[in-house]
């Protein structure tokens, strides 16, 4: 037994044999949160790990300064003050309190100095010891993973809270929907006249009627636009009811989605009118698009419908940078990465598909069942400002069809398609991972034997494009032909145990950047010192992780937060330690997303450099705990897979 004293006290407890220390320490733990919960095997290891330890006032007992926190202190009796190195309030621990939790976690140094307010009596277990009891207690792991996660929400949180203060916005896309809109919305029967309702949406003033049942759920929706289209150029007025000529199936939110739901839900569907609804699926009120663009400066179903409407490539151009200028103005009011990412996939989506069909007009492909893929980010739903090209095609190849011919049409056809949206802001991929390539125009035999290869065979090359290339998603086309590959994919890497390994071993070759005595470790970039690559050492962890899950429990989703949480069931994960992995994932993000824009990067510049002394206290202080996510991660990986 290690005793820290000089004093007559602590010389007396010398004489105590270790039995005797686990009997005075039991009672006091069976008080303390969280160690009351354990188990009580982990609960009967801790006591006989403890160490007595006696801090006299004034004394120092740990620092940043100190190397990686080397134990955990429980305090028994008296206080400790806790000094942050940042901004952050000065604390001061008393009885019950323990410390330092997450730098023991992470291996790194405790993140404040603790001082010794006045003689203090307390518990010392040894990093060592920590990391046995943890791994003895389901309880106590829960709760360290639940602490991390809240940690990263709330400051996430506040991030989110200052970026919206600093846009000058009263009210942002944060908002319920049931401050937007109309709160009384006119509603009627599908039996009421056509005549009856127009007249009642002039009387009020209004561009809607929302069509419900007899308990008031919504059926369907009239609107102005659909006047021209269904009944000026229709039957006469007087023999229709408002449900012939409603919109059936209209796109509902429950009242607490916010403006940013409604945003999504515009660009992605092309509507201009979302109907609000209670628990029980009742209408009780409209958002419109025009509710939405005091919000921001630009409306996305204008863009959408900008995007539709482009008859031409410069048109697209136009659309493309508007999509770029919203998505910035929503990044500062604060919206967090992964919806983010989608909003601005959804609209990209929108603009390829666009461009697809305005060269389809231009080649002949009326016979052929083919689809685009999209690979890499794109594919996974996570576009940031800064993204190239990755796509591909998929095609299918009668037996009395000329594969040659057929081929070269749809590469002429890709080629074209290719350089329009480079023309649109996707700048050509530097590797050649395009449609235009012909090793990426292939049939369906030739796909799933190009994976098979892959995952039968993991050299390095088969790796890296395994990383690239398994992150598919269909956008335009016959979209079951993405589903045959996707089936026969998983079909693959969940009866092939080695190539996950090998996938293991890969992804973890690359550790967050944490250093052991500062913060960062900012000297891995050749040439870029002082710099950090948020995409290679922080975003590239969480993605590698996930897919390797993915994979392993056969799971169809490509984007990576919802990759993490749907093979964390098959894998008996826990669902806190899920949301810290998914919340630090987004942070790294959220970090790309407002860097990008201010750096201006080129084309082909590496955009995701960024200098953590650049960063504000909170910022980093989030962004290290969010690189400790992404090691406990990896560690899962290394047990998993026994790798190392």
């Amino acid at each position: 037994m290690t005793i820290h004293s000089q004093t007559d006290v602590a010389t007396a407890m010398q004489s105590l044999g270790q039995s005797r220390l686990a009997a005075l320490s039991a009672p006091f733990l069976a008080q303390v949160h969280p160690f009351a919960a354990m188990n009580a095997d982990a609960q009967a290891l801790m006591c006989r790990h403890l160490e007595h330890v006696f801090y006299s006032a004034g004394a120092e007992i740990m620092g940043p300064d100190n190397g990686p926190a080397a134990a955990l202190i429980l305090i028994e009796q008296g206080s400790v003050r806790r000094r942050p190195l940042n901004e952050e309030p000065e604390t001061v621990l008393e009885t019950g309190a323990h410390f330092p939790l997450a730098p023991l976690l992470a291996q790194q140094p405790a993140d404040a100095i603790y001082q010794a307010l006045e003689d203090c009596y307390g518990y010392r277990l040894s990093a060592a010891h920590f990391h046995a009891v943890l791994a003895a207690s389901p309880e106590l792991a829960h709760d360290c993973a639940r602490t991390l996660a809240s940690q990263l929400s709330e400051a996430r949180q506040s991030l989110q809270t200052l970026s919206a203060r600093r846009s000058g916005e009263q009210r942002t896309l944060h908002s319920p929907l049931t401050e937007l809109g109309a709160r009384d919305p006119l509603a009627v029967q599908p039996d009421t006249p056509l005549r009856a309702a127009l007249e009642q949406m002039s009387a009020r003033h209004v561009g809607s009627v929302a069509v419900v049942d007899g308990e008031r759920r919504p059926i369907g929706i009239f609107t102005r636009h659909d006047v021209l289209d269904r009944v000026v150029l229709g039957d006469p007025i007087e023999e229709r009811t408002l449900g012939d000529v409603m919109s059936i199936k209209p796109h509902t939110l429950s009242e607490h989605a916010t403006a940013y739901d409604a945003v999504l839900a515009m660009a992605a569907h092309g509507i201009r009118h979302i109907l609000v609804v209670d628990a029980d699926g009742r209408l009780t009120g409209v958002v419109s698009e025009r509710d939405l663009v005091a919000l921001q400066r630009s409306s996305p179903w204008q863009i959408r419908q900008a995007i539709e409407a482009a008859r031409d490539i410069a048109g697209l151009q136009r659309a493309a940078a508007d999509v770029r200028r919203l998505a910035r103005a929503m990044l500062g009011q604060g919206i967090g990465s992964a919806q983010m990412t989608r909003f601005v996939s959804a609209l990209n989506d929108a603009l390829t598909r666009r461009v697809l069909d305005i060269n389809l007009e231009q080649h002949d492909l009326f016979d052929v069942d083919w689809c685009w893929l999209a690979f890499g980010s794109e594919g996974r739903d996570e576009q940031t400002f800064a993204t190239d090209q990755d796509n591909g095609i998929i095609f299918v190849c009668n037996d009395f069809t000329d594969r040659d011919q057929l081929k070269l049409r749809l590469l002429e056809f890709a080629t074209a398609v290719n350089g329009d949206l480079d023309r649109c802001g996707f700048p050509l991929c530097q590797g050649q991972i395009m449609a235009s390539n012909p090793a990426w125009c292939l049939t369906i035999e030739e796909w799933e034997a190009q994976f098979s290869t892959w995952v039968q065979s993991p050299e390095p090359t088969a790796l890296l494009n395994a990383t690239i290339f398994f992150d598919f998603r269909p956008i335009h086309g016959k979209l079951d032909l993405a589903g045959r590959l996707r089936r026969h994919l998983l079909n693959l890497t969940t009866s092939t145990p080695l190539f996950l390994r090998a996938m293991a071993h890969n992804a973890l070759d690359v550790e967050p950047p944490l250093a052991t005595f500062r913060d960062f470790r900012t000297d891995l970039e050749p040439g870029h010192p002082g710099k950090i690559d948020l995409k290679k050492y922080g975003a590239r962890l969480f993605v590698d992780a996930a897919r390797i899950f993915a994979l392993a429990t056969g799971v169809g989703s490509t984007n990576t937060a919802q990759r993490l949480k749907q093979a964390a069931a098959r894998l008996n994960s826990r669902a806190d330690e899920v949301e810290a992995a998914v919340e630090a994932f987004d942070f790294i993000q959220m970090l790309r997303l407002r860097h990008q824009p201010e750096e201006g990067a080129a084309p082909h510049g590496n955009a995701n450099l960024m200098a953590p002394d650049s960063l504000n206290e909170l910022d980093r202080r989030i962004l290290k705990e969010a690189f400790k996510q992404a090691k406990k991660l990896q560690l899962r990986l290394k047990l998993d897979y026994q790798t190392g």
